[in-house]
């Protein structure tokens, strides 16, 4: 009985970090990722540098895909946790409830100081 809180509790802190961290890796994504405006691509154009610039739209789009990509992997593995956790809770024992309960609290105070997005 107390492995599975134990277990449940871990868990629950391995949501809150990886909820945390999914944050995180979207702020990075977003901030590492230029988006060209039109007034820049027509600009571009008109240097007659079409053919560097369409690499370089490429190369955007698969780096775009790569992390979007990985964001949904990492949501899918969150998706499926949270599920695990419901129907441990849904077990209706107390001392699962609360290692859920705490596991979630302790997850959060751990990885809401690495989140620090400026």
């Amino acid at each position: 009985m107390a492995l599975s809180v134990l277990v449940v509790l871990l868990l629950a802190v391995l949501y809150e970090g990886i909820k945390f961290g999914k944050a995180k890796l979207l702020h990075q994504a977003l901030v590492s990722m230029p988006i060209p405006t039109s007034q820049q691509l027509i600009e571009e154009t008109d240097r007659d540098s079409l053919s560097s610039a369409s690499t370089r739209i490429g190369s955007t789009r698969l780096r775009w895909f790569s992390c979007h990509f990985g964001q949904s992997l990492i949501h899918v593995t969150q998706v499926v946790m949270s599920y695990f956790l419901m129907l441990a809770v849904m077990s209706y024992n107390t001392w699962i409830f609360l290692g859920v309960v705490l596991g979630s609290a302790v997850g959060y105070y751990l990885a809401y100081p690495l989140l620090r997005i400026h």
